[in-house]
């Protein structure tokens, strides 16, 4: 069974912005994959939607981008920079997300230098995906 670190370990990012609980798989400048746990405690399900509460979007791109950005960092040619989100391409939401639900999250990325990236993600929820998108970064001194 493979050890992988902490996702603070590598990301600037804590809670409450903090998405990524646990990395599942990593090949370091080219792959990542990692779990969110939503326990329904997380700020945003209070008003997004009183009722029936629901993961915006835009945080499932978070969410994708951070273990984007675990699979840049644990590269030694990219570690202790930040990467800035740069872009976000076609977007995608195929399922709802509600608490108690776990998020698998996946990242490819397609490519690199030593200013930017690109990179294809995914979130799956039951092994279906909830979302799908392109992430564009910048990566600037931490």
């Amino acid at each position: 069974m493979a050890i992988f670190p902490q996702p603070s370990d590598l990301l600037a990012h804590r809670p409450p912005f903090l998405f990524v609980d646990q990395i599942t798989a990593l090949d370091p400048g080219v792959s990542a994959s990692g779990l969110w746990h939503l326990s329904g405690d997380e700020w945003f399900f209070s008003g997004h939607f009183p009722g029936r509460p629901t993961l915006p979007g835009v945080l499932m791109c978070e969410a994708i981008a951070q273990v984007g950005a675990i699979a840049v960092l644990s590269s030694p040619s990219h570690a202790g920079r930040l990467p800035l989100f740069g872009g976000l391409d076609g977007a995608r939401f195929r399922r709802q997300v509600q608490p108690g639900d776990t998020l698998n999250l996946e990242v490819e990325l397609s490519r690199m230098s030593a200013r930017a990236g690109k990179g294809v993600g995914r979130a799956l929820l039951d092994g279906k995906v909830a979302c799908e998108c392109e992430l564009m970064f910048v990566l600037v001194d931490a």
